[in-house]
């Protein structure tokens, strides 16, 4: 194998391919909210939509949406997720229509998953406690349950998306952004690079790479 028309020894190669196979695994080791539509444009039954993204065969068995009002921090809704995360790591909740059906787009599983208007958050949880949460809208005098810093209440048929499927900051505010025309079933092609973690151990690994190649 060669870096850059240098060649590399054995341990250098399999150095290279351990840390993209652990830049893999630290990316995709957790089901994340992707996309979240909580008041569509027009009435919101059967509209609405919460976006997972996670590892492909991933189950959801055992996890839960839970719906939490930003005026006195109760929980108000929690939905029993179901299913597999198919092969292209995202999962989508649509709404119930009230007849089993959704006009959601892509939908793998039809719950009720119409969540208030903000200030509010939403929080997926597992056995182990809670794995991702967004919460939006002003939370000034009121109940937080979402990370670090609230994302924008965005207007009617607006989504929050994440940036980035492979990154999570924990803080709302820089994970989400609004998005005019939702996407369900669908995340950006370039959300790809590598988290700061891991960037450290490849830099690492490039400099003993760079060392052996020295002493070579």
């Amino acid at each position: 194998m060669k870096l850059q028309g240098i060649a590399l020894k054995p341990a250098a190669q399999c150095v290279l391919a351990l840390s993209g196979a652990l830049a893999m695994s630290v990316a995709q080791a957790q089901t994340l909210l992707s996309e979240v539509l909580y008041d569509a444009a027009g009435t919101d039954n059967g509209s609405v939509f919460v976006e997972l993204f996670g590892v492909p065969g991933a189950s959801l068995d055992g996890m839960l949406l839970e719906g939490v009002n930003g005026a006195d921090g109760s929980v108000y809704t929690s939905i029993a997720l179901s299913g597999v995360i198919p092969a292209d790591g995202v999962f989508v909740i649509g709404d119930d229509s009230g007849d089993g059906s959704t006009l959601v787009a892509n939908a793998d599983l039809v719950m009720n998953v119409d969540f208030q208007n903000g200030p509010d958050s939403v929080v997926l949880r597992d056995n182990n406690g809670v794995l991702d949460a967004l919460g939006y809208g002003d939370f000034s005098g009121g109940v937080f349950a979402g990370e670090g810093r609230a994302a924008a209440d965005v207007p009617s048929g607006f989504s929050l998306a994440r940036v980035n499927q492979l990154l999570d900051s924990n803080d709302n505010l820089v994970d989400f952004i609004a998005l005019e025309v939702p996407t369900p079933g669908s995340v950006p092609a370039s959300a790809v690079p590598v988290p700061p973690a891991v960037m450290l151990f490849l830099s690492g690994m490039a400099g003993l790479v760079g060392v052996a190649r020295r002493r070579a």
